[in-house]
C-alpha cells in the first residue's frame, strides 16, 4: 500500500507542476497522495518577537514516503500590507491534495481548516494593519507589551466545528469558498519566502518530526530546535530567547525600509530616518574633530622635525653682527721732537713781533 501511494505520488505530483506552473493570479495544487494527514496537534504560540511580523501556522507536508510537521513560525511579510493564507489538503477525485499558501492583500480560503490562533477556519484575526504597521489582536496572540506597542483586543465570532482534522473533505472539514475567497485566489499574490521554504526543509530533515515516528503529534523540543527557538521563550514572552533583540532589529529595520517605498511613511519610519540623521550627524562632527586632531598633530610633528644645527649660511643670515671697534691712539710729541718741528718751521710769530720792536724803538 505505501510503495502503491508512494507511486502515486511521484506520478501526480510530476503531471500537477507540469501542468500547473505556479503564477500571481492563481493557487496552485503542490502534491495528491492517497493517505489522510493527521489531525492539527495542540500546540503553543512563541511570543512575537518584534513588531512587522506575521504568524503563520503549522501544517502537514509530505515528504513522498510520508507525513512531516512544518511548526508554525513568526515571518516578515514580503510587502507592507500582506497577510498569510494557510495551505490545506483537500479532498479531490480520490486523493488529497495540498493547495499551497500564499501572500496577498486579502486571506484567501484555506479549507476551513482550524490551525489556531487568529485562524479559525476563514480569514485571520490574529491581528490588521493600520497603515504601514501591523496591529496584534492579544485575544488570540501572544505579544509581549514590552516589545509590542501595537496591539489591541477583539473577541471574533469565529464559527469552527471543534474539529482539529488537518484537510478539507469527507471526515475532514466541510467549508466551502466563499466569493470573497475565491477572489483573493486570483487576485494578486506572492508564494512563500525563502524564510517559510528553508524552515520546510529542515522540518524534513528532522526525523522527531514525521508522524510515523511522532504519532501525529510533534514534542516541543523538536519543534524548537527546527524553529530556532530555546523553548524559553514561549514561558516569558522571549525576553531570554538569543535571538529576540536581533530578530526585533530585523523587523525594524524592515519596516523603516518598506515605508520609503509608500506614499505615507508611518511613525516608526519617520523615527529612524530621524534616527539616521542624528548618527549622520554624529559621524560628521566626529570626522571634522578627527580632523583638526589630525591638523595639530601634523603641525606639531613639522615643528619636532626642524633640524638640530644650521648651514653656515643660515648663521650668516640669521644670527646677531659683532662690531669690532678699535680704540683710537693718540700720541704726544716728546718736547725735543716739537724743538726739531719749531727749527725746521722756521722762527715762531713771537719771535717775529721782538724783531719787529727792535727795529721801531725810537732812536736818541
Amino acid at each position: 500500500m505505501k510503495t502503491r501511494n508512494g507511486f502515486l505520488t511521484i506520478v501526480l505530483a510530476a503531471l500537477l507542476f507540469a501542468g500547473l506552473a505556479p503564477t500571481s493570479a492563481n493557487a496552485y495544487v503542490g502534491v495528491s497522495v492517497g493517505i489522510a494527514p493527521p489531525a492539527i496537534p495542540v500546540y503553543t504560540q512563541p511570543y512575537c518577537p518584534g513588531p512587522g511580523y506575521i504568524w503563520t501556522p503549522g501544517y502537514w507536508a509530505w515528504d513522498g514516503y510520508g507525513y512531516y510537521w512544518v511548526p508554525g513560525s513568526w515571518v516578515y511579510p514580503p510587502t507592507v500590507g500582506f497577510l498569510w493564507t494557510p495551505g490545506y489538503w483537500g479532498w479531490n477525485n480520490g486523493l488529497y491534495a495540498f493547495n499551497e499558501g500564499y501572500w496577498g492583500p486579502t486571506v484567501g480560503f484555506y479549507g476551513g481548516i482550524n490551525y489556531g490562533y487568529g485562524y479559525g477556519g476563514h480569514g485571520y484575526y490574529g491581528g490588521r494593519w493600520v497603515g504601514n504597521s501591523f496591529h496584534y489582536n492579544t485575544a488570540v496572540t501572544r505579544v509581549n507589551n514590552t516589545v509590542i506597542t501595537n496591539a489591541y483586543t477583539y473577541k471574533a465570532p469565529v464559527k469552527t466545528s471543534g474539529s482539529r482534522a488537518g484537510f478539507n473533505g469527507p471526515g475532514g472539514a466541510k467549508a466551502k469558498a466563499t466569493a470573497q475567497e475565491q477572489a483573493a485566489a486570483k487576485g494578486n499574490h506572492v508564494q512563500a519566502t525563502s524564510e517559510q521554504r528553508a524552515l520546510a526543509d529542515r522540518a524534513k530533515d528532522n526525523p522527531d518530526l514525521k508522524a510515523k515516528n511522532n504519532n501525529g503529534k510533534p514534542k516541543a523540543a523538536a519543534v524548537a530546535a527546527v524553529r530556532g527557538d530555546n523553548g524559553e521563550g514561549a514561558n516569558n514572552g522571549g525576553a531570554n530567547e538569543p535571538n529576540a533583540k536581533a530578530k526585533q532589529a530585523r523587523a525594524e529595520k524592515r519596516a523603516g525600509a518598506a515605508d520609503q517605498n509608500t506614499a505615507g511613511p508611518s511613525k516608526q519610519g519617520r523615527t529612524e530616518k530621524a534616527k539616521t540623521t542624528n548618527r549622520t550627524a554624529n559621524t560628521t562632527e566626529q570626522s571634522k574633530a578627527k580632523a583638526h586632531r589630525t591638523a595639530e598633530a601634523t603641525s606639531h610633528a613639522r615643528k619636532t622635525t626642524q633640524p638640530a644645527h644650521r648651514t653656515a649660511t643660515q648663521h650668516a643670515t640669521s644670527a646677531p653682527r659683532t662690531v669690532k671697534h678699535q680704540p683710537t691712539v693718540v700720541r704726544h710729541p716728546q718736547p725735543q721732537q716739537m724743538k726739531s718741528r719749531q727749527a725746521s718751521a722756521g722762527p715762531s710769530e713771537q719771535q717775529q713781533n721782538a724783531k719787529k720792536k727792535k727795529k721801531e724803538k725810537p732812536k736818541g
